[in-house]
Order: structure tokens, then sequence, then C-alpha cells
């Protein structure tokens, strides 16, 4: 009985801190979205002024719409600017914690859309891992799924050819400067970050933008108070 009343209380102490994960969340994905949705405009272009550099970058456009290179999208003007639009001016709507269950809908779908027309293709990994103790995809492989099976033969045969770079590297270059900012990796271009946003996404959506910690808490917290008076 103490025992449940200590879990109880404990609880109920605890709800009190539920906007700090909620603020992390935001605070994680705000600077991605907004860096995704300014590289996506003209701000770099110098023949652009005025509001025309919050418009879609002409390649970002054509990337939308060719079918050969690009991702063949329909409308490739209209959806590229939506894309731009979403992903910068949600990102600072996430900082501060405003309309974070609204905004989380329309970034949800670009995620997913970047998923599934970009990423697919090269499976799960962002970075393939190059050690296939130690990745993810052997605990899947217990499962009996070919497609972990595979990704750890992937790892096997990018460990090779990674320790053949750093040969090259060795050779031939001053590798103390090449390394002085972090090791090479293999870049797979998978699935994995634009899943992992998504389901960041997703919790905000459900958990909201955090109590104390956004503007929509004390919104909420007003409206409530001019309703019940």
């Amino acid at each position: 009985m103490a025992f449940t009343h200590f879990l109880d209380s404990f609880n109920q102490q605890l709800s009190k801190f539920d906007g700090i994960p909620s603020l992390m969340l935001r605070l994680y994905l705000a600077p991605v979205f907004i860096t995704a949705g300014y590289s996506k405009m003209q701000f770099g272009n110098p023949d652009v002024s005025g509001l025309a550099v919050f418009m879609a970058n002409p390649d970002i456009v054509n990337w939308f719409g060719n079918a050969e290179w690009g991702l063949g999208l329909p409308f490739p003007s209209l959806l590229a600017n939506l894309a731009a639009w979403t992903e910068f001016f949600g990102g600072f709507l996430l900082v501060i914690g405003l309309f974070t269950r609204l905004i989380s809908l329309p970034l949800m779908f670009t995620m997913f859309i970047a998923a599934t027309s970009v990423h697919l293709d090269n499976g799960w990994f962002a970075i393939t891992p190059t050690n296939p103790d130690t990745s993810p995809a052997k605990a899947v492989s217990w499962l009996g799924f070919d497609a972990a099976e595979k990704s750890l033969e992937n790892s096997k045969s990018t460990v090779n050819k990674l320790n053949r770079m750093k040969s090259i590297l060795e050779e031939n270059g001053n590798t103390e400067w090449l390394y002085e900012n972090g090791n090479i990796v293999v870049l797979n271009n998978g699935i994995e970050f634009a899943t992992t946003y998504f389901i960041m996404l997703l919790a905000l959506f459900f958990i909201g933008a955090g109590r104390y910690t956004s503007v929509d808490h004390f919104i909420v917290g007003k409206f409530k108070n001019t309703k019940e008076t």
C-alpha cells in the first residue's frame, strides 16, 4: 500500500516535468527542418531579392519534376514550394512550440515522401555499418529476414572497401589532415533519418508541444481560463 502511494505521488510529481521531452524533441528537429527548407529556397541567389528569396530554387523544382534523375512528381513548382515553406517555417514553429500538432502533420508527410521516393531503394541505414557484429541488422537477422542477412553481407563487403580506401589515402595523402575532423564512412542514404524524424514528429503529434515549455501550453491555458470565466 505504501509503495503504491509512493508510485502515485512520484508519477504526479513527474508529470510536472513532462514538457521537457517534448521540448527536447522540438529543439532536435527544428534546425533539421529549418536548414532543409532554407536549402530549397533562393536565399543564396544574388539575382533574387525581396520575398522571391522564399521561392523554391529552380534546381529543386526541376529535381521534383524530372522523372529520369529526380522525383518525377506532378506540379513540381507547387510541391517544391510547399515542401520548402513547410520545412522552413515549420521548423521555427517547433522552436517556440506553436501549432505543434498541426505542423507535425505536413512535416510527417514530407518525411514520408522523402523516405519512399528518395531513400527507400537504398534500404534502412543512412551510413553503412562496417561491423556486422554490432550492426542492428544482426538482431533483425535472427528473425529470419533476408534483407537483414544481405545487410550484414554488405557490411562485410563495405569494410573491405573502406580499408582499401584508407590504405590508398595513407599511401598518397596527408592522413593527419584528412582525418582531422573525423574518419571516413560509406554513405548508404537509406530511410533511417527520414523514418527517425517521422517517428519523433509522430510522438509530438500525440504528446503535444509540452507543458510550460511551449506557446501552445499557454494559449490552451488562457483559452481554458477565458472559457471558465
